[in-house]
């Protein structure tokens, strides 16, 4: 029998490698994003299910009215026709939360959330929907002023800490770290359209007075979820770290999109390293599983810890994102790996019919569910942040490569025969 020589052992090797790593790196089927999203659609009824609903489907079906677009802010007052249809679902989500403000809030007047759960926060993830409602004039709902009342309500209404960090909660003050997806892009964004520099301003103060308080310098910087109030939550939720991640990249888009790119270099440079201090400190704890427990510092076999592939999602996506806006690759290799393990077919983390699992349950952070309307908009956001990675050129992909390949031990096995069969 004759034996290959070294080389071409080594090519066959690589060539195999290769196509084995291309299969696993398969992006989401259509009909796959397609079941996603419409499981989503079903699912997603609280303020910040509908928020994060509404900015994933602009993510992916209208980027150029995503912050996350290299185009720049604020967006066109006209939608395209070829965009119509496509955006109309994240109109309709601004049309029927307006239309149900008086209701919701039992017809009051002046300054009010968009819709009421309890609170101050989750209803401005809505508010980019609504103001982009109003600035490509849609009808039949006074959008303007509703945006304006949630503004005024969170800006007068609702109790702040000693040093301004606004309330999560309308009755105390307390901070979640949810907050940062909620509020701080909203006035970002607000102050932009509006041209109210002030805004943008709070915006980034609201994300450095949050980071000052929930940083966890004992646990290599990652976030604690809720302190203040009448309880505390001290352990660092996943999900709440992404959610934080997630935040501070919508306000460096904002910005670094707008008239105020140039005035505000400081800020957004501190936007950028927060997340990447995020980043290192959430994929330093992840194990070769590639997804996150939902308490990043116990161990997923800890009594009430599990698995979470909602967090897990949320995070990656926000890496491809830095990676965009920022040219910061270095956790690209971690946020491929969770990718291809949520993506691929043989994965147990996509159903048959378009659930993500396991999750927690969104409506009690410290139990697993079956269901999750921000889980499900959070791998859509993968899909999105992935897809516009690639499309930009897949910037800084060697270094996922060489993770992928110093991380085969087999690959080296199969060399080193090749090599002693050689000789």
């Amino acid at each position: 029998m004759r034996w290959p020589s070294s080389r071409h052992f080594c090519l066959a090797v690589l060539a195999w490698t290769h196509a084995a790593g291309r299969v696993a790196a398969q992006e989401l089927s259509d009909s796959q994003v397609s079941q996603i999203r419409s499981r989503l659609a079903e699912v997603a009824l609280k303020s910040w299910e509908l928020g994060t609903r509404a900015q994933v489907l602009l993510e992916l079906d209208a980027p150029a009215f995503s912050v996350f677009s290299p185009n720049p802010l604020p967006p066109p007052h006209e939608i395209p026709s070829n965009l119509t249809g496509l955006i109309s679902s994240v109109m309709s989500i601004a049309r029927n939360v307006v239309g149900g403000r008086a209701a919701s809030n039992k017809n009051a007047t002046g300054p009010q959330p968009l819709m009421q759960d309890g609170s101050a926060a989750d209803p401005a993830s809505i508010g980019i929907a609504v103001l982009l409602a109003n600035w490509t004039g849609q009808g039949g709902q006074d959008y303007a002023g509703a945006a304006k009342d949630q503004l005024d309500f969170l800006m007068q209404r609702v109790p702040r800490t000693d040093d301004g960090a606004i309330s999560h909660r309308v009755s105390e003050v307390q901070l979640w770290n949810d907050y940062m997806y909620m509020v701080p892009p909203f006035l970002a964004y607000y102050g932009v359209l509006t041209r109210d520099k002030s805004l943008v301003t709070e915006a980034y103060n609201q994300c450095k007075l949050y980071r000052n308080y929930l940083r966890d310098t004992h646990a290599n910087n990652l976030w604690q979820h809720i302190l203040l109030g009448s309880f505390n939550d001290t352990g660092h939720w996943s999900t709440g770290n992404a959610w934080a991640a997630s935040g501070l990249l919508r306000v460096l888009a904002t910005i670094q999109h707008s008239e105020y790119d140039n005035q505000f270099k400081h800020e957004k440079s501190d936007l950028a390293s927060w997340t990447t201090e995020i980043h290192e400190a959430m994929y330093s704890r992840m194990d070769n599983s590639n997804v996150f427990p939902n308490y990043a510092s116990r161990a997923v076999n800890d009594p009430g810890n599990f698995y979470d592939a909602a967090s897990t999602a949320l995070l990656a996506s926000t890496v491809y994102r830095l990676s965009l806006l920022w040219g910061t690759h270095r956790h690209l290799p971690f946020a491929e790996r969770s990718r291809k393990t949520l993506f691929t077919n043989s994965s147990n983390h996509l159903t048959s019919e378009g659930w993500l699992q396991p999750v927690v349950n969104p409506h009690s952070f410290g139990e697993q569910g079956q269901h999750s309307p921000e889980g499900q908009a959070f791998v859509l956001a993968l899909h999105a942040s992935y897809s516009d990675w690639v499309k930009d050129g897949a910037k800084g992909a060697n270094a996922a490569v060489r993770l992928s390949v110093v991380g085969m031990p087999w690959l080296w096995a199969c060399l080193l025969v090749g090599i002693v069969f050689a000789f």
